[in-house]
């Protein structure tokens, strides 16, 4: 479902999304090319996150990857030489496919929010294990919140007598991702030292149907998408929706208040690889 993401409309809550990133960033160990390390960004969005990559590694040659030509085109806005002398590109690709260069090795695969995405991507560890040098690291976080109401809603109309026959099955499951303990595993198994964590954020959000406005630019794309040959239809899931959210997520004197649990894992491959 690349065609269908809003650049503008996802990156309406940039710091909140912003924030994982930085904080997996700093549970990664030192790589093993320290002058010019290379490193891929997984589902790089529409770029700007690429470029915490390069205040980190000021030197580093890094390319994002994505499967979105919406977000590659504003990608391409932050493409060039870094100020620390490195280089930051962009390119498109399946990650159920990537890497697409065989031999290809990389100090750091990184990964932002963008794994949920991927049907199956547990079975491409190994893969990204295999491009990775010896002590290179693989790390990501993932959504957690599938369980959560703002989901759960979502889901259940979906599945409700007036909306299945349009959009049964158009959304992804709570066991889209793995819980920390079933990334380690997965990760340990492949020789890695791994470290997998969970961290729920308390977002406090501001104006009107905040809750609803995030989630039009992420986990509400496959039904906006569903139903955009059909305005009325679209319309009336919306109004349905806002509804149970208004009641899940009420206003607060400090705004709305939005729970979000992330889950990460920062995998290092064996030296002896």
């Amino acid at each position: 479902m690349a065609h269908d993401w809003d650049p503008g409309q996802y990156q309406k809550y940039s710091g909140h999304r912003l924030q994982p990133l930085i904080d997996l960033l700093a549970r990664v160990p030192p790589l093993p090319t320290a002058d010019a390390p290379r490193i891929a960004d997984l589902g790089c969005g529409p770029g700007a996150p690429s470029r915490l990559l390069a205040d980190r590694w000021p030197t580093a040659h890094i390319t994002g990857y994505d499967n979105s030509d919406a977000m590659l085109a504003e990608a391409a806005r932050h493409a060039g030489p870094t100020p620390g002398g490195g280089h930051l590109d962009f390119a498109r690709a399946d990650l159920r496919e990537w890497p697409p260069t065989p031999g290809e090795t990389f100090d750091l695969i990184v990964s932002n929010a963008a794994l949920q995405w991927v049907p199956g991507h547990v079975d491409r560890f190994r893969h990204w294990i295999d491009a990775l040098r010896p002590g290179g690291v693989l790390a990501f976080q993932v959504p957690g919140n599938f369980a959560a109401p703002s989901h759960v809603l979502m889901r259940s109309l979906c599945e409700g007598p007036r909306w299945r026959g349009r959009l049964g099955g158009v959304l992804r499951h709570a066991d889209v991702v793995q819980p920390p303990e079933g990334y380690f595993a997965t990760l340990a198994a492949l020789g890695c030292e791994v470290a997998a964590w969970e961290t729920t954020y308390l977002y406090v959000l501001h104006g009107q149907d905040p809750v609803l406005d995030w989630v039009r630019g992420t986990g509400l794309r496959p039904v906006l998408a569903a139903l955009a040959d059909d305005p009325e239809a679209r319309d009336a899931f919306l109004t349905e929706y806002r509804t149970a959210l208004r009641a899940a997520y009420p206003p607060t004197a400090h705004g709305t208040l939005f729970p979000f649990r992330r889950i990460f894992a920062v995998a290092t491959r064996g030296l002896a690889a």
